[in-house]
């Protein structure tokens, strides 16, 4: 089969691909607070998600957008109120000050507010809502529960914990917009705090309903079965552990630049070490057999690596102390933009082209072509 068949072939992309891919530019997200890379970061994930987007899938990525909006505001409202430790030389209004007792020297609240504890308070906010968006741009472009075939014996239990963790939100947000179009349906305006209100019940008794179900559907196909001697999973449960603390902890380090270097590398490559032992420990009594597995091919590795230029560009404009990066804040003054590295994050959208189109969402297109000519 030619490159070109591989690309244009409709069928879902491994979900692995996507993850990688949106986990890579939510790292690169996290080392840079320039409002400017932010929001073409912001774009980017946007449009490729508006481009591979399965038809029917959960509309997982409006509910990030909106925690990611409140998650700015938030922190806004925060530095308002309480101030920040940035300081400024512009002072745009001041608040009433509430006297504080003696033991909480340090806080204020009120007083005045400036410009440049703003702008710190409104880019980071910025940082934190595109990572949470390129989260919920894996959601979208790939069913967390499609990973749940490719985790190892060893880690059934970590993955499973994790996949449930992550389609919890989205699950309760499409239970929600079920019942109040239900309600609507019945003669309810569906607005209102009193109308929100009325949908606790309903969702989460749905949400218990879902979660027994799943408990009995994974009972059902031996999720849990112990493959493994007592002696051989003690063993293997701890590798584990200790690999996952190792592996958070080394990706901490190299993500945060004011941690400790020996927090970095040093001890991801331990917990990596740890984690590959518990794998191959597990591995040797792994009784599944694989049905149908998602291939991984040519059009995988490039949307990978499309991601992966713009995170090392990221990486290595850090490194090298570019003040575009992290824009200062004292004094308040437009954030530098760097053309090279603005090249470099658009290339991530080259993934909207080079992964195939999704199944459902191919039939559809070609209805429509034909249908038009």
């Amino acid at each position: 089969m030619s490159p070109a068949d591989l690309l244009s072939r409709p069928r879902l992309l491994h979900p692995a691909a996507w993850w990688v891919w949106g986990l890579l530019l939510a790292a690169a997200a996290s080392r840079t607070t320039n409002p400017v890379y932010l929001l073409v970061l912001l774009a980017v994930v946007g449009w490729v998600v508006l481009l591979r987007r399965e038809t029917g899938a959960s509309g997982t990525l409006g509910v990030f957008l909106t925690i990611a909006l409140v998650a700015i505001v938030i922190r806004v409202v925060m530095t308002v109120l309480l101030g920040s430790g940035v300081g400024g030389r512009t002072t745009l209004l001041t608040l009433p000050e509430v006297p504080l007792p003696d033991w909480l020297a340090g806080v204020r609240l009120g007083g005045p507010v400036q410009l440049e504890g703003l702008l710190d308070a409104a880019y980071h906010g910025l940082q934190l809502a595109t990572i949470l968006v390129c989260v919920g741009a894996c959601n979208v472009l790939a069913d967390p529960r499609r990973l749940l075939r490719y985790v190892p014996a060893t880690l059934y239990d970590v993955g499973t914990a994790v996949v449930v963790a992550l389609t919890y939100v989205p699950a309760l947000a499409d239970d929600a917009a079920r019942i109040r179009t239900a309600r609507r349906l019945r003669g309810h305006s569906g607005n209102g705090i009193r109308e929100m209100s009325r949908l606790v019940v309903p969702v989460l008794e749905s949400s218990l309903e879902r979660s027994l179900s799943l408990a009995a559907s994974m009972e059902s196909r031996g999720y849990g079965r112990m493959t493994l001697g007592r002696a051989a999973h003690r063993r293997s449960v701890a590798l584990t552990m200790v690999g996952l603390v190792g592996v958070l902890v080394g990706v901490y380090g190299l993500l945060d630049a004011s941690t400790p270097t020996a927090l970095g590398l040093p001890v991801l490559l331990l917990g990596c070490l740890c984690a590959g032992a518990a794998l191959l420990t597990g591995s040797r009594r792994d009784r599944r057999t694989p049905y149908r597995r998602d291939p991984w091919r040519l059009p995988e590795t490039l949307v990978v690596a499309s991601a992966g230029v713009a995170t090392t560009a990221v990486f290595v404009v850090g490194a090298r102390g570019s003040a575009g990066i992290t824009p200062p804040q004292v004094p308040a003054t437009w954030p530098v933009v760097s053309t090279t590295l603005l090249i470099a994050l658009l290339v991530p959208l080259l993934a909207g082209a080079l992964a195939p189109r999704p199944p459902r969402r191919a039939a559809l297109e070609d209805r429509a072509s034909e249908a038009a000519s």
